[in-house]
Formats: C-alpha cells, structure tokens, sequence
C-alpha cells in the first residue's frame, strides 16, 4: 500500500519550484503586455498567451524534478531506487546520463504544460472578465 504514495513528497517537492517560477512569470508576462496596450489590461487571449510562455519556461526549468519524481515512482518495489530521495536520484540520473538525463522528456513536457497554461490563464482571465461584467 505505501508504494501507492512513493514520489508523493517529490511530487510536492517539483511543485513549489514550479509554481514560484510559473505565477510571477505570468504577472510579469502580463504587465508587459499591459505597458504594450497603454496600460488596459490583457485580453484573456493574450492572458493565455502569458501563461503558455510562463508554463512552458516553468516545465523546463523544472524538468530535472519531474525526471527524479518519475524515476521514485517508476522504480521497481524492493530495490534502492525505490526509497531514493529526490537529491541522490537527481544525482544518479546526472551521474548516468549527465545534463541529457536530467532533461529527458524536457521538449514534450514544456509543450503539454504550455498548452495547459494557456488554457488555464485563459479560462481563469474569461471567467474573471465575466463576473466583473
């Protein structure tokens, strides 16, 4: 039962980062767009394209934490790697493949997470747009 929850606290762990990269990003992204417009607000169109950019610049920096989270997680039960903690896999994955480990997976990632953003800041800048009506 407990391997249900193995890479739990590396899940949380590639999170944080993402999340204080992703959410500045996408206001800093926005108030630019907003000096572009002589200072009206963005459209939730350009909202959206603000947060495809910050998610997309946010997966990638990120990716050496989803590649440990996965590898914990993906670890055969009753082996080392299973109980690894995010440092030591990040350590062995660079140890094994260096920097090309580290960012496996970085080009697929970063475009599914900024189709995500850009549907998520777009949806949320609408409804926004929609209750302030």
């Amino acid at each position: 039962p407990l391997g249900l929850y193995r890479g739990y606290l590396t899940t949380v762990l590639r999170e944080i980062p993402f999340s204080l990269i992703q959410f500045p990003l996408w206001e800093y992204l926005k108030s630019q767009v907003r000096v572009k417009n002589n200072g009206s607000d963005p459209s939730p169109g350009e909202s959206a394209v603000c947060g495809a950019l910050a998610g997309g610049f946010s997966a990638a920096v990120t990716t050496p934490l989803d590649v440990a989270k996965t590898r914990i997680m993906l670890a055969p039960s009753h082996t080392p790697q299973a109980s690894y903690g995010i440092f030591k896999t990040l350590k062995v994955v660079g140890g094994e493949s260096g920097v090309k480990g580290l960012f496996a997976g970085v080009l697929p990632r970063t475009m599914w997470i900024s189709i995500g953003g850009a549907v998520f800041f777009g949806v949320y800048e609408k409804v926004i747009s929609i209750i302030e009506k």
